[in-house]
């Protein structure tokens, strides 16, 4: 007997192959059949008119922690997301030393500052009661609804060895030794590899540059060398120029780590902007190279715009413009009476428009950012209103005027930046790049930046653009790059098609409405912390391996989500 049969569907399986019409019965967690089903089964339902993918395949979350507290995944498991990749930008919760326990406490305040994740929430939500990679691997078993992998990260392999010598010092080669030993340990248990990151953006809860920022390329590769002894393995890695452009230097470590471990190496994220045409071309070169040294690198690049809010309050990415961290970090009094003077004003905004500014210039337009939440009289009405129209009424200039608003509300507004890439030659831009062999879809960030960005709904939102708006590509290859690309990618075992004997990991959707909602935030995270969520629409269920995790944007309660553990769950893919 069957366990559920979807009737009359139309399937798109993954492949890129057209559409067909087909009932698909599901039994033990796996696709038993398609075609016409006349096995009789406990449960149907009618699905004409509907369309079943197999589950998307998000490639760069940071749901680590997350998934103590939310086995769901929410709200990527709400969009279809069936397995998550974790452990990237060389941040994970392990290992951890046993003989200093305060490593935890660094980890969590380390993990607030860079990824955006609630302290309060890291403290409460999860257990720590792991040391090696392969206890925290088996703290989440049985106890998840979506599939997840993770890599294994550099900060925490060098803090494990180095203690607070992580940050600033370099290994000697016994503690190099001991790092290699390390990842092979977390490789062993399950881990999909390694992450690391040289990126200038990140710092610790200290404020200091995080330990993997200062390997050098020895350390570096030496890690990547152990990537490669172990089956079903990957390298993702982010340097400073991912943001914008790479260097010279930054091409070739990636060429050379991708080469060493004879696995992919993906990194995040490529943005694509007509107004700089130069940047793909030179990011798509480190792919080029890499093929000629016989290895491969993949750029991750979201095809959707992220709502991203901003706020001169709380760490966000106006931090990370040159100049600005100092101002931003002052205490709320002094900070707004630095905003106030028109002379740091002025250096702010000549600081945000230069060069070395990077793709961090396009949120120095102040005059295009939308007020939303208020908290002041002062500021009643304005949410939802442009900031150049407000300026204009009061005849301020437009970063002037954003600061008395902010400064009315202590610095707690918050601030929506119009995207400055939503021009018809951006898009033609990114159905062009989306083409490329080495550019993958993806780079949600999920589970991180939590009140600041919602990036996991850019499944639905690109469908609904693909399906309804844009038309950019195809209903059937729009799939494919959402769900077997992904899993191509990192080697998934039978997962990434809707094919018989796979895993029954399935969504089912109306392509007449499936799409995301408007971000909104909500306070659902321990502790009562704030986070941004996005509604499902059009999306009728969700399986993983087997088992309905959704319904109508609903979760069911059900776990039936595993830890997919390298070379058990997932096969060495070439880089040839």
């Amino acid at each position: 007997m069957l366990d559920h049969v979807i009737q009359g569907v139309t399937v798109v399986d993954g492949t890129g192959a057209p559409a067909y019409t087909a009932d698909v019965g599901i039994r033990d967690g796996r696709i038993a059949v398609i075609g016409t089903v006349t096995e009789e089964a406990r449960t149907t339902e009618d699905a004409a008119g509907l369309v079943l993918a197999p589950g998307f395949v998000d490639p760069h979350t940071h749901y680590d922690a997350q998934l103590f507290w939310d086995p769901y995944a929410t709200p990527s498991l709400n969009h279809g997301v069936t397995t998550v990749a974790g452990g990237n930008c060389g941040f994970t919760l392990a290992p951890l030393n046993p003989d200093r326990p305060e490593d935890a406490d660094y980890t969590r305040r380390m993990m607030s500052k860079v990824e955006g994740m609630a302290l309060v929430a890291l403290e409460e939500g999860a257990p720590w009661s792991w040391h090696s990679f392969g206890e925290y691997l088996d703290a989440l078993e049985g106890r998840i609804a979506v599939n997840a992998g993770f890599m294994v990260g550099h900060c925490a392999l060098r803090r494990y060895v180095m203690g607070p010598e992580a940050v600033g010092g370099q290994p000697s080669a016994e503690q190099l030794a001991d790092m290699v030993r390390l990842l092979r340990e977390a490789m062993d248990a399950g881990a999909w590899g390694f992450s690391t990151t040289q990126s200038t953006s990140h710092s610790d809860g200290d404020g200091q540059p995080v330990a993997s920022r200062h390997a050098k390329p020895r350390e570096l590769l030496a890690l990547s060398r152990a990537v490669g002894e172990h089956e079903g393995t990957q390298i993702e890695a982010i340097v400073a120029g991912c943001l914008d452009q790479f260097s010279d230097a930054e091409i070739d470590l990636f060429v050379e780590m991708s080469a060493a471990a004879g696995r992919p190496l993906n990194w995040n994220v490529l943005t694509v902007d007509a107004a700089v045409p130069e940047r793909v071309p030179r990011q798509l070169l480190a792919s080029e190279q890499a093929r000629k040294a016989g290895g491969r690198v993949v750029a991750l690049t979201m095809p959707i715009l992220t709502p991203m809010n901003m706020s001169l309050g709380t760490f966000c990415a106006l931090n990370l413009i040159p100049g600005w961290g100092p101002v931003l970090a002052l205490p709320v009094p002094e900070r707004i009476e630095k905003l106030r003077d028109p002379a740091v004003r002025a250096e702010l905004l000549r600081r945000a428009t230069s060069k070395e500014a990077g793709v961090f210039r396009r949120l120095s337009n102040f005059g295009r950012y939308v007020i939303g939440d208020t908290y002041s009289d002062a500021n009643a009405g304005l949410t939802g209103r442009v900031v150049k129209d407000i300026a204009e009424e009061r005849g301020q200039e437009p970063f002037e005027c954003l600061v008395e608003i902010c400064a009315a509300d202590e610095l707690r507004t918050v601030l929506w930046p119009m995207p400055t890439d939503n021009d018809p030659a951006s898009w033609a831009l990114r159905a062009e790049t989306w083409q490329h062999e080495d550019v993958l879809l993806g780079g949600s960030d999920a589970g991180a930046h939590l009140d600041r960005m919602c990036g996991a709904p850019y499944t639905t939102r690109f469908l609904g653009d693909c399906l309804r708006r844009r038309k950019l590509v195809a209903l059937e290859q729009a799939v494919k790059m959402l769900t077997d690309d992904p899993a191509r990618l990192f080697g998934l075992r039978e997962r990434g098609q809707v094919r018989e004997g796979w895993h029954a990991d399935l969504v089912l959707f109306d392509p007449e409405r499936i799409d995301a909602g408007p971000a909104t935030l909500v306070h659902d995270l321990p502790g009562d912390s704030p986070r941004l969520d996005s509604r499902a629409l059009g999306v009728r269920a969700v399986w993983v391996n087997g088992v309905e995790a959704i319904r109508d944007d609903v979760v069911t309660g059900a776990v039936p989500g595993r830890v997919l553990r390298s070379g058990r769950d997932t096969e060495t893919v070439s880089t040839r």
